[in-house]
């Protein structure tokens, strides 16, 4: 992969440092990578990464590099290895490298370069996953991350790896017109969430009532939050899940507890989109 600096092996601005092979692995593993993904490693020195991922996890996928000594490195690895069918490497300015087919994104990159690719990453499909070696994503701060020993580890931080998951979020910042399909709730239900990454904070209107929105979270496409609604003198809790869909929202909610619970679909429909970072 391309990140900071020890032998004199690369393109321009950017020199080659390879991953260990314990933080491929490792990345790999966080990211959940298998048979059905498609990786795409951004500064794919040796190829490494992407042969690990076609070898051990059953993938396919492609790495994109400048240095032509590497790429005929990592080619000439992936037809020794009679892996050419799923695995290739390409010369490519990795700022413009296509990523819309990618389910995981793995990269070795400085900070401001993770931060020029930023906004394109959160423009993917939602559920993309991303996984970086040692360096961050800003203020997009990770799902999750892990500290590895590596004796053998000179950059950065010596004997210390650093790996960061980040699953990219739908886009749900905004208000929305929502409705419970029973005729029991017949009346328009309208949510309004603001959005910074894949942190949410929202509210609940239902007959003229505003509520706040209970643990929102969005992880991929997949929303959850809960509400309190006040039929008479009870409270009843409102569970909901549902499918972020570009401009529309599919899911259940679940009414209540113990024998009167009821699970019933719901929809909504954006009205008005509220930007969120890049």
């Amino acid at each position: 992969n391309v990140g900071a600096q020890t032998e004199e092996r690369g393109v321009g601005d950017v020199v080659y440092v390879p991953t260990p092979q314990i933080v491929v692995d490792e990345m790999l593993r966080m990211a959940k990578v298998g048979a059905g993904d498609f990786v795409i490693d951004l500064g794919s020195g040796d190829g490494r990464m992407i042969i690990t991922a076609v070898k051990k996890f059953g993938a396919r996928g492609f790495g994109v590099d400048l240095s032509d000594d590497l790429l005929r490195e990592s080619n000439g690895l992936a037809l020794v290895e009679g892996i050419t069918d799923r695995a290739r490497f390409i010369k490519e300015n990795l700022f413009e490298t296509d990523l819309s087919k990618a389910t995981v994104i793995t990269t070795y990159l400085l900070p401001e370069m993770n931060a020029k690719l930023r906004p394109r990453i959160l423009n993917l499909k939602p559920g993309t996953r991303v996984v970086a070696h040692d360096y961050h994503m800003g203020d997009w701060l990770s799902d999750e991350h892990k500290e590895l020993i590596v004796p053998e580890k000179t950059v950065g931080t010596p004997d210390r790896s650093y790996v960061y998951l980040w699953t990219v979020p739908a886009k749900v910042g905004g208000r929305w017109q929502a409705r419970i399909k029973s005729p029991a709730h017949a009346g328009n239900l309208e949510l309004e969430f603001s959005q910074s990454f894949q942190k949410l904070q929202g509210s609940a209107r239902e007959g003229g009532r505003q509520v706040a929105v209970v643990a929102p979270r969005i992880e991929g496409d997949q929303l959850t939050f809960a509400f309190f609604a006040k039929p008479a003198d009870n409270l009843t809790r409102h569970e909901f899940t549902g499918t972020v869909k570009g401009d529309a929202i599919e899911g259940s909610v679940r009414i209540g507890a113990g024998a009167t619970q009821q699970q019933l679909p719901w929809s909504a429909q954006v009205v008005q989109r509220v930007a969120g970072p890049q």
